[in-house]
């Protein structure tokens, strides 16, 4: 359920008994270049994960494959020990190769290695949520997730993971876990230009189900964001930080996870997620994705 006990733009979001603002923080730009290796600027990237808890986001979206293993590391050594009220998201089922890529690694040996190495590199005893990463680098691929989600349900009943969802998932994938275990919150693929889960964030949110759009500000061209700019410009706004508005005011189960490795972007986006569009703005910018 939606509460506004925060006066970061959207208020809060509750998933299971995790309590996070609607308005939290994706780490995966804080490794090197290709999410690979470390960054180039350590202390800086130390100084964006402090600054977003300094702001009062209290939900940060990360990974083990990031770097790989660095995005965690550098969460750790910016925020341990890490204040109650903040709660660290990460995924697991894809890890990286030598080239860069994504391959996945959803057997159950793989799983529980990630799942060990998110505990280890994160310095805590148990992950807050774990997300299943399906599908490719293409997008969700069908197929049945009983086995892998099944591995984490397991480490879940072992009390190393608190909390479970989904990301890159098919629609009939979802239906399946439900079938499996409960999961608090489903991470997918959706921006204004983007709008193929249109109905299932509806879904979603009859059930008390979190959305999390990943590569929320992407996939405009010039042709879809003239509506973008034309909003954008009445208002005197960045068109980014109306992509952001209109995802906070599309549903309340959306949480956003927008990324940067800069203080003052961090800054900017949270200012800019605060914008608030009329009846009109709405309705110009829906014409976008349809």
């Amino acid at each position: 359920m939606s509460t506004s006990t925060t006066s970061l733009p959207g208020g809060t979001w509750t998933m299971g008994d995790l309590t996070v603002t609607r308005f939290g923080y994706g780490a995966m730009q804080l490794a090197g270049p290709g999410v690979m290796g470390p960054p180039d600027d350590h202390d800086g990237a130390l100084a964006v994960l402090r600054e977003a808890v300094r702001l009062g986001i209290t939900h940060i979206d990360t990974a083990d494959a990031y770097g790989p293993h660095i995005t965690n590391r550098l969460i750790r050594e910016a925020l341990d020990p890490y204040p109650d009220t903040l709660h660290i998201v990460t995924k697991v089922g894809a890890v990286r190769d030598a080239q860069g890529g994504w391959p996945p690694a959803r057997d159950p040996d793989d799983l529980r290695r990630s799942v060990h190495s998110n505990l280890e590199n994160l310095g805590v005893e148990r992950l807050d949520l774990v997300n299943l990463r399906l599908g490719d680098a293409e997008g969700p691929q069908p197929g049945s997730l009983a086995k892998a989600y099944g591995t984490l349900v397991e480490l879940q009943q072992q009390g190393l993971i608190r909390h479970l969802g989904l990301s890159n998932a098919t629609a009939d994938q979802i239906a399946e876990a439900g079938t499996i275990a409960p999961f608090v919150c489903v991470q997918n693929l959706y921006n204004l230009a983007h709008r193929q889960d249109d109905d299932l964030v509806d879904r979603l949110a009859e059930q008390g189900i979190a959305y999390v759009p990943f590569f929320p500000l992407g996939g405009f061209s010039p042709l879809q964001s003239s509506a973008l700019t034309a909003v954008a410009g009445r208002l005197g706004a960045r068109p980014m930080s109306v992509a952001l508005a209109w995802l906070l005011q599309r549903s309340p189960n959306i949480l956003l996870i927008p990324g940067t490795s800069s203080v003052a972007h961090l800054r900017e986006n949270l200012t800019g997620a605060g914008i608030a569009l009329s009846g009109k703005d709405i309705a110009e910018l829906d014409s976008i994705g349809r």
